[in-house]
């Protein structure tokens, strides 16, 4: 059976716990759907509550101060909270991009230090970094004897070595300035170790987000193509191909199962940079193609969005007293009530932690969304 478009965002959606909230703890939730993206602080909060039946904050917070949900440098060299077993095969996969990406840029090479200088700092910094320490702290202790080049020598370790962020407080469990501590089970991790986190790497993503191409699990990584090839061929017949819409190949788990066409999806307020925006080749298979420069700007950032009936819709962002809800097309009025429920909802959530979240972004509204309807919900 050829899958079809529709089929393949409810697949994804589904996986994403995005077509009905589960009842969950934080930490298997966060597992189910492989990674959060968490270079804002809200967005791991945001994310689960639109996943996770009853979802309360607490216990997130709880999660990251009792380290069974880690905050680190992975996918797409940057940051996402993942289950702490997963952390070690996660970065073991990604080590060879996460050093490549910072020790062939020029803000490195300009030093003029080799790799092995860099590499040869990492058992001081695992040393130093066994209670938690601020980056000034470690670039005063570690990186101090490299005077004017301290900080591009940290900025590249800071991405690749084996480390978490620290929780420090604040509404959504991570303020400046970030704190880091070793993560003692990717220490001293061997080469051979990278081709069995890729390989488990990828078994989690299409858990998460399949049945998906080579290309997709290169774009929500990327990791290089003949690393990912090499990997569906290790894995043999756990993972099968399936036929899509398209001409690039698919791949699934074996026995993976697949909604019918005509499933309903509930309307969601998705997060900034939500991972099932990111997770496929272009911003998303829920993301219609006359949308994408409008949710993904030039700088990268993925606006909070709408989601109606399985499909980007709009986007939100707070209001004083509120949410404010921008529709790219005409909506009908149920589609309006659904967003409204889910905004109060939301709104609720907000206003005992951050009823401003996301402003910084604001300005990305005051350009003006074209052939638009919006509402404000208030809190």
């Amino acid at each position: 059976m050829r899958l079809t478009a529709r089929q393949l965002a409810l697949a994804t959606l589904d996986r994403q716990l995005l077509l009905e909230r589960r009842r969950l703890d934080v930490a298997e939730a966060v597992r189910r759907v492989c990674a959060l993206q968490a270079q804002t602080p809200a967005s791991p909060y945001l994310a689960l509550w639109n996943r996770v039946q009853d979802f309360a904050p607490e216990d997130l917070d709880a999660a990251f101060a009792d380290r069974r949900i880690v905050k680190a440098t992975l996918m797409r060299i940057t940051l996402h909270a993942v289950h702490a077993e997963d952390y070690a095969p996660y970065h073991a996969a990604m080590l060879s991009s996460l050093r490549a990406a910072r020790l062939y840029d020029r803000r490195f090479t300009s030093t003029e230090l080799t790799h092995s200088d860099a590499d040869a700092l990492l058992p001081e910094l695992a040393g130093f970094l066994a209670r938690p320490r601020t980056g000034a702290e470690v670039k005063d202790e570690v990186m101090g004897r490299f005077g004017e080049h301290a900080h591009r020598v940290w900025w590249a370790l800071r991405t690749y070595a084996p480390m978490h962020h620290v929780p420090t407080g604040g509404p959504w469990s991570f303020a400046q300035p970030n704190t880091y501590l070793t993560s003692p089970a990717a220490l001293g991790a061997a080469p051979q170790e990278a081709p069995t986190g890729v390989r488990r790497l990828l078994l989690a993503y299409l858990r998460a987000f399949g049945p998906a191409s080579a290309q997709d699990f290169a774009r929500f990584t990327l990791l290089r193509r003949a690393v990912i090839t090499q990997a569906l061929h290790d894995l043999g017949d756990q993972v099968v191909r399936v036929a899509g819409p398209g001409r690039a190949a698919l791949f699934d788990l074996a026995g993976a199962t697949v909604p019918a066409e005509d499933t309903p999806a509930p309307p969601r307020l998705l997060p900034m940079w939500d991972s099932t925006l990111l997770a496929h080749t272009g911003p998303g298979r829920v993301v219609p193609e006359e949308y994408r420069p409008l949710v993904v700007r030039r700088n990268g950032d993925v606006l909070p969005c709408l989601l109606v009936d399985g499909q980007v819709a709009g986007v939100w962002r707070a209001t004083d007293g509120g949410l404010e809800l921008t529709a790219f097309r005409k909506l009908g009025k149920a589609a309006w009530h659904g967003l409204t429920e889910e905004a109060e909802k939301l709104s609720a959530l907000l206003a005992d932690r951050d009823p401003a979240v996301y402003r910084r972004y604001g300005h990305w509204w005051d350009k003006g969304f074209p052939g638009v309807e919006s509402t404000i919900v208030k809190g």
